[in-house]
């Protein structure tokens, strides 16, 4: 019988969407979808309010990444005031921004490893839900989880330091940054008791990779071939290759590592990218314009960052990268689970960015802002944790924005998730007469891996309850599974 399967809301993830898995008479999976459901409209919202308000307003779009937001409404606004695209600052203005962000990457990656996603690793994709849960951990890997706690409290007080506030912080102004920093201000996180410092979460971020790499070897089978599929990949990069989260160019390669967006402006990105918008999801779909949208779409985040980088610049980091590229004898990584091997790497880059960082004296500087001539449209970039971070806006002679658009990083992941959903419903669903609590689970595991914040793609409103109804060709209920 033919039958239609719903997943609503997809768990442990951040914000709220649905998944629908149709089944054919033959019982072949013959359509799967991610939707996001609600409307976000803070393109709209923002309209014809003064241009210095953006960098505070958008990032009301999400509680959980609001520093990306922020900066990338900041940087945005830099180009306004004629500060320039990201080397126009003032060192300490830079700076700051630089060590606001990333303690937003760490304690990020951190909430979504410890929390989200170590449930699955620790129990199984098929594990008991009632402990496959952050409290599970807790119970059975007391050590894990009070690790991932204070990791995310580290890089929660480094956003208090730098933002003013932990959540919705007003640290990033156009043109630079409001505030400095003294070293009594930064001593605590530098050279404080444990386990809160710069030296303990270094040592953290590099267990918890060990962690990983040590399931993986265990594990490899599944970690290697659940929901791998080729695809581009899209990041910022470091004028000179590197791996920079807060700026860059734009760069994109294929599935086998050949360049198909080479280190361009990300003032120009409407030359190179387009969005598609399709009639069941808020949420739309980008793509490189060169190649359409069949060909043309791609990742972003820590596994298309890792594929589009040549070298990463902090030493502990950058052994790892090399063990991690090794794997794959220097090719694009196209292994979806290896996302986390890529994001824990990540986060043992941004412990070492923000130890170096608490230790420039340019963070005690005292020039702050910088500006030039207005301009009437600006770009700002960055490399969220969940991926590369559009924001555009353009003022007019009152200055006030007239026009915002914003490619969150969920959206640049639509289709790769959408990809993802259908090749794990094809592998564990097709043929089955019943669906089972872990079949479900699998799809949520590849959307997972993702991290998607879809209450930056959208603007989620309301309780959305887990309900899934199988149907049969005539439309009737055969069977109903309530969480």
């Amino acid at each position: 019988m033919g039958r239609k399967i719903t997943i609503e809301p997809v768990t442990r993830v951040e914000g709220h969407g649905k998944v629908t898995i149709k089944i054919d008479d033959e019982g072949k999976v013959s359509q799967t979808r991610l939707h996001i459901v609600e409307f976000r409209g803070f393109e709209r919202f923002v309209q014809g309010r003064p241009y210095w308000e953006a960098p505070v307003l958008v990032q009301r779009l999400c509680g959980i990444c609001p520093v990306s937001h922020h900066l990338a409404a900041a940087k945005a606004m830099d180009v306004i005031v004629g500060a320039g695209t990201g080397e126009g600052l003032t060192p300490t203005g830079e700076k700051m921004r630089r060590l606001m962000h990333y303690g937003q990457v760490f304690q990020s990656h951190s909430l979504h490893f410890f929390h989200l996603a170590s449930p699955d690793l620790l129990f199984g994709v098929d594990g008991d839900p009632k402990i496959r849960n952050v409290i599970g951990v807790a119970m059975e890997h007391k050590e894990l989880a009070v690790q991932g706690v204070m990791m995310r409290k580290f890089g929660q007080e480094i956003i208090r330091i730098t933002a003013g506030k932990k959540i919705h912080g007003t640290g990033a102004i156009p043109g630079g940054i409001n505030k400095n920093l003294t070293k009594e201000e930064i001593s605590p996180w530098l050279e404080g008791e444990d386990p809160l410092n710069a030296d303990k979460m270094v040592e953290w971020a590099q267990g918890a990779l060990d962690f990983f790499k040590d399931y993986q070897k265990k594990n490899k089978d599944f970690i290697d071939n659940f929901s791998a599929f080729p695809s581009n990949h899209l990041s910022l990069v470091r004028k000179d290759g590197a791996l920079d989260l807060y700026h860059g160019v734009l760069r994109a390669v294929d599935s086998q590592g050949k360049r198909i967006l080479d280190d361009v402006d990300y003032q120009d990105y409407l030359k190179y990218i387009r969005e598609e918008v399709k009639t069941w999801s808020y949420m739309k779909f980008p793509y490189l314009k060169d190649l359409g949208t069949e060909k043309g779409w791609y990742r972003v985040g820590p596994l298309a960052r890792l594929n589009t980088v040549d070298y990463i610049p902090t030493p502990l980091a950058q052994k790892e990268f090399e063990i991690y590229k090794a794997y794959t004898k220097g090719k694009p990584n196209n292994m979806c689970l290896h996302t986390h091997w890529a994001r824990l790497i990540e986060t043992l880059h941004s412990a070492e960015m923000i130890r170096t960082l608490l230790k420039d004296p340019d963070l005690q500087g005292d020039d702050l802002v910088t500006s030039g001539t207005h301009e009437k449209e600006g770009v700002g970039l960055i490399e969220a944790p969940r991926g590369t971070l559009f924001h555009h806006y353009a003022v007019d002679d009152g200055d006030l924005i007239t026009m915002a658009n914003l490619i969150v990083s969920t959206t640049n992941n639509n289709v790769p998730m959408n990809s993802a959903v259908n090749i794990i419903a094809r592998s564990y669903m097709e043929n089955q007469k019943e669906i089972t609590e872990p079949m479900m689970n699998a799809v949520e595991v590849g959307i997972r891996a993702y991290d998607p914040c879809l209450s930056c793609a959208t603007h989620a409103l309301g309780k959305m309850p887990m309900d899934f109804e199988i149907l049969d060709s005539q439309g009737q209920v055969i069977q109903r599974v309530q969480k």
